[in-house]
């Protein structure tokens, strides 16, 4: 399965490469060979702590790169009266008889503690495509399920205000 990425998620993850290697990977590798100074290896702890840094580093690298490549750009428009990325989403959630405001993102922003509900999630899947006023079901998994109503869908946030998750 490929993740699905805006254009604006993946200039994202290519200024983070650059900033990576440029910026971070240079640092890393001084700190080595400043740690590497120090003396016996064996039992330089600050040696092993810049070497797991740089290879972190290293790896978050390759991590991104290889998400561009795999990555199915997906685009940011939605029609005015359906759920899109990037769209906040009024839900009303009848087992609990609450309302929530979510906005819906792609895999590489879900933060669901901030409100940023994927497109990969139940609720993501359920709600992207709909129309404001439609009811659907939940699909947790095979046992469990629950219905929604879309009360409202508002405008795209500014691509700013969400930002991609570092891991």
């Amino acid at each position: 399965m490929y993740d699905e990425l805006t254009r604006q998620d993946i200039e994202k993850m290519r200024e983070e490469i650059e900033y990576r290697k440029l910026v971070v990977r240079k640092e890393a590798l001084e700190a080595v060979k400043e740690a590497r100074a120090h003396g016996d290896l064996s039992e330089n702890f600050e040696y092993h702590a810049a070497k797991k840094d740089k290879n972190q580093n290293e790896s978050r690298i390759r991590y991104l790169e290889k998400m561009i490549k795999t990555a199915k750009v997906v685009s940011m428009e939605s029609k005015e009266d359906e759920v899109g990325i990037n769209n906040t989403v009024e839900v009303y959630f009848e087992e609990e008889d609450e309302t929530e405001v979510f906005t819906i993102v792609t895999t590489v922003r879900g933060n669901s503690l901030k409100g940023l509900i994927s497109t990969e999630s139940p609720i993501g899947k359920a709600v992207f495509g709909r129309k404001a006023g439609e009811r659907v079901e939940v699909k947790v998994n095979e046992n469990y399920s629950y219905y929604i109503q879309i009360k409202s869908i508002g405008k795209q946030v500014n691509d700013e205000e969400i930002g991609i998750r570092k891991f």
